[in-house]
């Protein structure tokens, strides 16, 4: 598949509990470090956009990855083995990175395509580093990996979820701003209700609406509050921040019903059925949570760690997550066995190259 990526945005998902205090901020850094000066050059720095790495999404993922990696080659927080330095927004993004490579860690990521400038001008001011950034492509640069993922894949098995799994046959799916990577969410949730409602020969009615931005979740709630008006059960969101609109309205409509009459959230980016919990009408404890689409930004972030520690860095390649790989899936969270069989069946076609799953909206 040809990526486009163009001002793209990175979707949110929810916090991934790695019971840390996540007070570092532009200029500062937290934890301490046991590791030894010969692992400098396994070392890792991870760069927030202005969301940090407590943001329910992609940079909290990506911290997860290094979490991982640590672990795994038994590093710890601080210098010489893996770190995040928090942004609160674009111009700290440079002297962050500065920041980075002068305490001597040797793979720097920048998580956003909002990073893909200030990245490729610091691969070019620190040629001995290794540099990646997520979600986007930076091209013609030996020391630059980039990393981006096929969510329109696992966004079709959502899309046969919602499909199987609608009881009044209207699903929903509320974008954050218009753009490329969004467009792979909208397109893939899309197609794959529509290929399922003809497989099943009933009729789904889809619901459609951007908020303009990935901050106002005052507006995703009333968003959503006017499509489950209008009979949708099931509403799945790319949204960004603005998403805890949505939850916020599933939650206040369910606690007013019996727990069969819930209405359903998908969520995105990382599983978010802790966003689900709530107490039904008669004091059951309930989770309307059907399943979430992920981004393993984990996946790659780890990944790629992994190649420079073997001194394999990928640099100069666009390495493309999707289904093949794990890099992109769908939670089994509460999906009916019927609905989950279809789902597998889907991902099997898609991985055959039986289905070919659109990356733009028809309509665009």
């Amino acid at each position: 598949m040809k990526f486009n990526l163009k001002k793209a945005i990175s979707i949110t998902g929810i916090a991934l509990a790695v019971g840390l205090t996540l007070t570092a901020c532009s200029g500062k850094t937290q934890g301490g470090s046991g590791n030894k000066a010969g692992d400098a050059k396994h070392s890792v720095a991870l760069i927030t956009d202005g969301n940090g790495v407590n943001d329910h999404s992609f940079n909290q993922s990506a911290w997860n990855g290094f979490l991982a990696y640590g672990k795994e080659h038994n590093l710890s927080r601080g210098k010489n083995g893996y770190q995040y330095f928090q942004t609160g927004g674009p111009s700290e993004f440079v002297p962050n990175i500065d920041q980075a490579a002068n305490a001597g860690y040797q793979t720097i990521f920048g998580i956003g395509y909002q990073l893909k400038d200030a990245i490729s001008t610091a691969a070019k001011k620190y040629p001995k580093k290794n540099f990646a950034i997520v979600d986007d492509i930076i091209k013609g640069q030996k020391n630059v990996v980039s990393a981006n993922f096929r969510s329109e894949q696992a966004s079709y098995l959502a899309g046969v979820v919602a499909a199987e799994s609608t009881k009044t046959g209207v699903v929903g799916f509320i974008g954050g701003a218009h753009g490329d990577i969004v467009d792979l969410f909208d397109a893939g949730f899309t197609q794959g209700v529509q290929d399922t409602t003809k497989k099943l020969h009933k009729k789904v009615t889809i619901l459609n609406q951007y908020i303009g931005n990935f901050n106002s979740s005052d507006k995703a709630k009333s968003i959503a509050q006017s499509m489950y008006a209008k009979n949708a059960d099931i509403i799945f969101h790319a949204a960004g921040g603005a998403g805890d609109g949505l939850f916020q309205e599933a939650k206040a409509i369910n606690q007013t019903r019996p727990a069969n009459k819930k209405v359903w959230v998908i969520g995105v980016d990382v599983d978010q059925s802790m966003l689900g919990n709530y107490t039904a009408k008669g004091g059951q404890k309930s989770n309307f949570v059907l399943t979430s689409v992920i981004t393993g930004v984990n996946v790659a972030t780890k990944q790629i760690s992994d190649l420079a520690y073997e001194g394999k860095f990928p640099g100069g390649k666009n390495l493309i997550f999707g289904l093949k790989n794990d890099g992109v899936s769908i939670t089994r969270g509460q999906i009916s066995a019927s609905a989950w069989k279809a789902s597998r069946i889907a991902r099997s076609e898609i991985l055959a190259n039986k289905i070919s799953v659109a990356i733009h909206p028809k309509s665009k």
